[in-house]
């Protein structure tokens, strides 16, 4: 049951989406021309449109300005241009069902490597089974962050990569990361997580692009 006065209340839905740069200006007309005139706003390293009508559109940029930010007439522009130039990014994806490290600039995979390594899922047996079952899976992960790690290192050496990107399952990207083989990267900034499904080739090429890409948080006004 709601708490009194809070009958009917809901949460405005929201939804991401990944815009390229050349697409931001067309995405936002299309945006404008849904919701009604906009009132632009600089948050942070960000911009926020607010339509007339309640909906919102938080755009960030793939990655922060460093001293090298975008040049327009107005915030769209300025954070276009941002998204246009070319960095060097180390995109580092991994799940229990496989893996893919790689150097990207301007949305494009310039060197990789794809594999998997097989990670049990879990078992419903108790007791010592379960318990053999727990550390041979742990043994396991370990061995696929290992290699992960010692991969990208490979894939990384000799490009000046600029930013780090992890993706697929964090909690296995914050191990790789942390391992030794890649501890030349740590002064790298990491750039927003990336959540994909199991990686193989099709999925970093969408990664590499959506690292590249604006990011639009949008909120719907609620009906």
């Amino acid at each position: 049951m709601m708490p009194p006065g809070q009958a009917g209340h809901r949460s405005a839905p929201t939804r991401l989406a990944f815009v390229t740069a050349p697409r931001l200006a067309g995405w936002v007309d299309r945006f404008a021309a849904g919701h009604g005139r906009l009132q632009e706003e600089n948050v942070d390293d960000g911009l926020q449109l607010t339509a007339v009508d309640g909906a919102m559109a938080l755009l960030t940029p793939p990655w922060p300005r460093d001293g090298r930010p975008g040049r327009g007439a107005n915030g769209i522009e300025r954070l276009a241009s941002l998204a246009s130039q070319e960095r060097s990014l180390g995109l580092i994806l991994v799940r229990r069902g496989g893996y893919a490290v790689a150097v990207v600039t301007g949305g494009k995979v310039t060197s990789s490597k794809t594999g998997n390594r097989y990670v049990q899922s879990r078992s419903a047996a108790g007791g010592s089974s379960q318990q053999r079952f727990a550390r041979r899976r742990a043994n396991q992960a370990d061995a696929l962050v290992e290699d992960v790690a010692e991969h990208a290192a490979r894939i990384f050496n000799g490009h000046a990569i600029e930013y780090i990107v992890p993706g697929g399952d964090r909690n296995l990207a914050v191990q790789v990361l942390s391992r030794p083989a890649l501890a030349g990267y740590a002064r790298c900034t990491r750039l927003p997580f990336l959540a994909t499904p199991d990686p193989n080739t099709k999925i970093l090429q969408q990664a590499a692009q959506e690292a590249c890409s604006i990011r639009i948080q949008v909120t719907d006004p609620v009906a």
